[in-house]
């Protein structure tokens, strides 16, 4: 892939159009499905295209400072970035996981209460997997509990 076809894919997830529901049409049947694998899609290239930019990055200014200091300040700049790569990687799985869920068409209903989660939210947060509610009430519990 060119570039230019990466960054015209990384525009396409942050400028995704929004999904026009027809008049009468079927909560996530084949057309909504589609809408929202593509931008799962879209959402983990771009992802995956940011793991090779600090793959290159950490090649690039990798440098052996004889200033102590300095050693410091790379190998604390290298960790924030790895430890920001191992949360996008495990993104990476969650969206792997959403997208087998709309190719079973179990996609877009609370795994909770089994209600539609509904297309703003997941818009919103493609991965989500509760809705709004039940996400409020688990947040809840777990300040509870986290005290």
């Amino acid at each position: 892939m060119s570039t230019q076809e990466k960054q015209q894919s990384s525009q396409l997830v942050r400028g995704f159009e929004p999904y026009k529901e027809s008049k009468g049409e079927e909560y996530m049947g084949a057309p909504m499905r589609k809408h929202f694998s593509l931008l799962l899609q879209k959402w983990k290239l771009e992802l995956m295209q940011g793991v090779d930019q600090t793959v290159d990055h950490m090649k690039d200014e990798a440098a052996n400072f004889p200033d102590p200091a300095d050693r410091a300040s790379q190998e604390e700049e290298f960790a924030l970035e790895l430890r920001n790569r191992d949360r996008e990687r495990k993104l990476i799985k969650k969206i792997d996981k959403t997208l087998q869920l709309i190719e079973d068409e179990d996609y877009g209903w609370c795994k909770d209460c089994g209600v539609e989660i509904g297309i703003r939210r997941l818009e919103a947060r493609p991965t989500a997997d509760q809705c709004f509610d039940c996400k409020t009430l688990a947040e809840i519990k777990e300040k509870q509990v986290g005290k």
